[in-house]
């Protein structure tokens, strides 16, 4: 729906989902210039927006899952993009109406006003490798919960214990032994071994393709210093950190990173929790990886451990090695200086 306006500074925004979009573009005193549902078609879009090209000051695009391409479509096209963190917006309190169109008005309202929580746009050229770099963690998670299944059925059946490294092994069949005395659980033990081995395969594949493609920027160069981190973890953490500079302090990063606890306290009594999947899953798992293998391996990062978990418990001192790790790998990326575990665990 068009209505008449004059020539000034407009503000646009879209309500994106999965086959549609709400269009939405105010002026500058907040009047509603127009608005219209579309299918999510790039010639309809950029049609639409055309008669105010000249006068938009900047368009928001939530931040969905399918945020890509209407992005890139629109910077592609010279419009000024701003993406909005839906988890930081709040809607007025005892709405007895919403629907796309007020969400879409009411991200152009805040734009007008200044004040929209924005996300950070990742580079487009960029954004395929560190896709890639995720679909690994996805393989992996699915060898893992693969491995978990096939030690279950041999420890109910065989009263035995298989570790993960003998189950992962591709010069000897450690399974079939095990469970060849019954055919149902020797069928169960044969796929299991074969789509463990094919996952594999698979992970090696693009941890070859990734480690040929990319590699460490110089600010990045020094997490290969800090206790736990490798090849793939120092890509990882670097991909999904994007610039270091937009995070203005450390703690910025820690909560990016979910290595913050959520929590609400009034009069030193406990209200409950926030949004604990705020920030990165990614970097979070990054951190929590490199935390278990500095523990195993790093006599500092063991001892500091250790004493976390005879206070508490494995899981808070894991945590805890976690959140060290990632304030240690902020400043080691902004400052570019080589990791110290002396002073990180002094």
């Amino acid at each position: 729906m068009k209505t008449s306006y004059q020539k000034n500074n407009l503000f646009g925004a879209f309500d994106l989902h999965s086959n549609n979009c709400y269009l939405a573009i105010i002026d500058g005193e907040d009047n509603r210039v127009y608005h219209q549902k579309m299918p999510n078609s790039p010639d309809i879009i950029l049609t639409e927006l055309e008669p105010y090209k000249d006068d938009l000051t900047g368009i928001v695009v939530e931040s969905t899952y399918n945020w890509y391409w209407l992005v890139d479509l629109l910077m592609d096209n010279g419009y000024d993009l701003h993406l909005a963190n839906p988890a930081a917006i709040q809607k007025y309190n005892g709405l007895k109406h919403s629907d796309d169109k007020y969400d879409a008005f009411w991200l152009a309202h805040l734009l007008l006003l200044g004040i929209l929580p924005e996300g950070y746009i990742y580079p487009k050229n960029e954004r395929p490798i560190r896709d890639l770099l995720r679909k690994r963690g996805h393989l992996v998670s699915l060898r893992t919960s693969l491995i978990n299944s096939l030690q279950g059925i041999i420890q109910r059946n065989c009263g035995t214990n298989l570790s993960a490294s003998k189950i992962k092994a591709t010069r000897k069949d450690n399974v079939s032994q095990l469970l060849n005395s019954n055919e149902d659980l020797a069928l169960s033990g044969s796929v299991s071994l074969e789509s463990i081995r094919c996952l594999g395969d698979q992970i090696s594949r693009i941890e070859k393709v990734v480690l040929e493609k990319v590699k460490l920027r110089k600010e990045f160069e020094k997490l290969h210093t800090m206790s736990g981190v490798g090849d793939i973890l120092a890509l990882t953490i670097m991909l999904e950190t994007g610039s270091i500079d937009r995070f203005r302090k450390v703690g910025d990063f820690t909560s990016y990173c979910r290595k913050v606890p959520s929590k609400w306290t009034s009069n030193s009594k406990n209200k409950g929790k926030g949004n604990v999947k705020n920030g990165n899953k990614y970097l979070s798992w990054a951190f929590s990886e490199a935390a278990e293998f500095a523990r195993r391996y790093d006599d500092l990062a063991r001892a500091f451990y250790n004493r976390k978990s005879a206070k508490n418990n494995n899981m808070v001192a894991r945590s805890a090695l976690a959140h060290k790790l990632a304030r240690a790998a902020y400043y080691v990326m902004r400052d570019q200086v080589a990791f110290d575990p002396q002073k990180l665990f002094a």
